[in-house]
């Protein structure tokens, strides 16, 4: 059949060019790019509360003063920063209950601790992530007389716990603790004031020490008990009560601080 006079002809489309379909690969490129980018914008995931106490996260924490290090160290005094391949702290978290002979003693390890250290000022300054903790090395578990460590599903489950349940340490991701020499301490005096802030909450204590001095800095020994209860946390507690984790920790120290390189 033919087509009316008057109806116009379809114009064909002009046949494309080496420019211009090189022109339309790099739009459709660019709108793909696009349109990834948008995707894993819209995807990002936020860890809930749970899954966010174990990241670790980046420090130094909000606050830390770093910055009066740095202006003492340029000022001449002799600041250190804490060693942490050779500084650790050690927890040890004992059972408690009735039914106590059914659970375990643990052995809570830090060994990532940041700060500093200035000799002049008699302070100190550093952090650390409960994410890094490590709990029940046989190690650890060995030196501190307990029996060999829990299977690896129960050392998982009590590590869950401790972050999630206790610490909060995806709300509260960093332990800071201040030391200062107390103000009435005589000469050579073996004791200084530690403020830890943990969950947000601070308590001082004093603290008995033992100090070396080492050919490049100084190393710093010591023991504190305190309760779970001085920073407003209830124990775990499990059978009506009846098998619970004691309130009060017995805290152990080694803390190394070398002139910087």
């Amino acid at each position: 059949m033919t087509m009316p006079a008057d109806t116009p002809k379809r114009q064909r489309s002009p046949r494309p060019t080496a420019d211009t379909a090189d022109g339309w690969r790099r739009l459709r490129d660019a709108a793909c790019a696009g349109a990834l980018v948008a995707l894993l914008a819209g995807c990002a995931p936020v860890l809930p509360p749970e899954e966010a106490a174990f990241v670790a996260p980046t420090g130094p924490p909000a606050g830390f003063p770093a910055a009066d290090y740095r202006r003492a160290a340029a000022a001449g005094q002799r600041v250190l920063r804490i060693d942490p391949a050779q500084s650790r702290i050690v927890v040890e978290v004992r059972r408690d209950g009735p039914l106590a002979r059914l659970g375990h003693d643990h052995i809570v390890a830090a060994h990532d601790l940041a700060g500093f250290v200035d000799l002049d000022a008699g302070r100190a300054d550093f952090y650390l992530a409960p994410a890094r903790l490590i709990v029940d090395d046989a190690a650890q578990r060995a030196a501190a007389g307990l029996a060999d460590p829990p299977d690896e599903r129960a050392i998982a489950g009590t590590r869950r716990n401790m972050l999630t349940r206790v610490l909060d340490a995806g709300r509260f991701p960093f332990v800071s603790v201040a030391v200062r020499r107390e103000a009435s301490d005589l000469p050579g005096a073996a004791s200084v004031r530690a403020a830890i802030t943990l969950q947000g909450e601070t308590r001082e204590f004093v603290v008995p020490v033992t100090s070396e001095t080492l050919a490049d800095g100084i190393a710093v020994s010591g023991r504190l008990d305190f309760r779970q209860s001085d920073f407003g946390i209830v124990p775990l507690t499990a059978l009506n009560g009846a098998l619970s984790v004691a309130d009060r920790l017995d805290l152990r120290f080694r803390i190394v601080a070398r002139r910087p390189d």
